[in-house]
């Protein structure tokens, strides 16, 4: 009995998923790992700051928990995207990549049409194997923006953070409301909730032994 429990808690611990955190541009709002599973982390409205990006030259940079893990990056014109389907194109495919810590990519908005002055948003997708998680930027295209940052120098890199490897099909873009993310994403909610029936299984199975 003692050992199906431990089996049981594993199984249930084992779904916490594998986080990721956008730090350029910056996010819609502040990180909240338990929404990251639905739309846009859970911000449903374009952020009132958006980041001046230029339309060749840009960057993307996040922070992967995960040791192996794919990532893409998606793009809509629309000025207030409200579901999945809003973001049409793909801007960066999505490829895999190993390594925890901070990866920056290259991200080029030329192939997208987009003009200078305009209002766009990027979203973010990760994938640490265990579901899709979702975190979304809000830009305006600026000819004049020149964003840098010491950590993502490609010029001088080896060029393992470049769009190569063996890449993965996107999440479907199909999903007709922001509670319900592509391609079966799980969207379990807060960590709580596992906890607690964790805690209601040891209860069950001490109760047994008892008996």
């Amino acid at each position: 009995m003692l050992a199906s429990t431990s089996f049981v808690l594993a199984s249930l611990f084992g779904v916490a998923y594998s986080h990721f955190q956008l730090q350029f541009p910056a996010p819609r709002g502040k990180f909240v790992e338990d929404d990251e599973p639905t739309f846009c982390d859970g911000y449903d409205n374009p952020a009132t700051n958006r980041t001046a990006f230029p339309i060749t030259g840009g960057f993307f940079k996040l922070n992967s928990e995960h040791q192996t893990w794919t990532i893409g990056v998606n793009l809509t014109t629309n000025q207030n995207p409200q579901n999945f389907a809003d973001f049409s194109t793909t801007l960066f495919p999505f490829v895999q990549k190993t390594g925890e810590g901070v990866s920056c990519f290259p991200l080029d908005l030329s192939s997208a049409g987009v003009q200078d002055g305009q209002n766009v948003t990027l979203q973010v997708v990760f994938d640490g194997s265990d579901g899709h998680l979702y975190q979304c930027a809000d830009l305006t295209i600026s000819a004049a923006a020149k964003p840098s940052d010491s950590a993502c120098n490609f010029a001088s890199s080896s060029g393992s953070n470049t769009p190569s490897g063996s890449a993965t099909a996107p999440p479907s873009q199909s999903s007709p409301s922001s509670s319900n993310p592509p391609n079966g994403a799980l969207a379990l909610g807060s960590r709580g909730a596992l906890l607690a029936l964790a805690v209601s299984v040891v209860g069950v199975a001490a109760g047994a032994l008892v008996v």
